[in-house]
């Protein structure tokens, strides 16, 4: 039996409670306008206790160019969630990933970029483990690197431009504690 296929095209438009309200292309979802969609963030450790970060493509919509978490991404339309992390791990990054965990299950955020694109999203944060360094695919990642969370915490505080802003809000919620080994959720 073959796994579903879902439609990767749309993203889940949901209400502030989080409840399904239908779907949205994900090409032309975010703009100056972006209704509230459902979407994810994932952090990635190495066996060192490393984090990666990923420097975001200077191609992309928003925020282009600047560091982030590991990978996000939008689940498709019925599509469960550990099951898009895992998607979107090999689709962006090249890479299986294992010990997929929330962190931050009711995580949301607004925020604009300075070109006016909005990012408006419920947005579940996750942490899983990466056995080997990533191969990422250029139209999604520019750079990436492997840090310790406390030089990534001391990055965020020192210069939170840098950063995304849902990583810094993110980091502002956990802390240190967001790239803890045990399980959370």
């Amino acid at each position: 039996m073959s796994a579903p296929a879902y439609d990767t095209s749309l993203v889940q438009l949901v209400s502030e409670r989080g409840e399904p309200l239908g779907t949205a292309s994900r090409a032309t979802v975010h703009t100056t306008t972006t209704p509230l969609h459902l979407a994810f963030s994932c952090h990635l450790l190495d066996g060192q206790g490393r984090v990666l970060l990923t420097r975001r493509s200077l191609s992309k919509t928003a925020w282009p160019g600047v560091w982030t978490n590991s990978f996000c991404g939008h689940p498709a339309p019925g599509e469960p969630l550990e099951e898009a992390v895992r998607r979107r791990a090999l689709e962006e990054l090249g890479l299986e990933i294992a010990d997929v965990r929330t962190v931050l299950p009711d995580f949301r955020y607004r925020a604009v970029d300075s070109s006016g694109v909005v990012e408006h999203e419920i947005c579940p944060v996750f942490v899983a483990t990466a056995t080997r360094d990533p191969e990422p695919a250029p139209e999604e990642v520019d750079s990436w690197a492997w840090a310790t969370p406390d030089r990534v915490g001391q990055a965020i505080t020192a210069t939170p431009f840098v950063f995304s802003p849902w990583l810094v809000l993110q980091h502002a919620e956990l802390g240190r504690g967001l790239w803890q080994v045990s399980d959370r959720g």
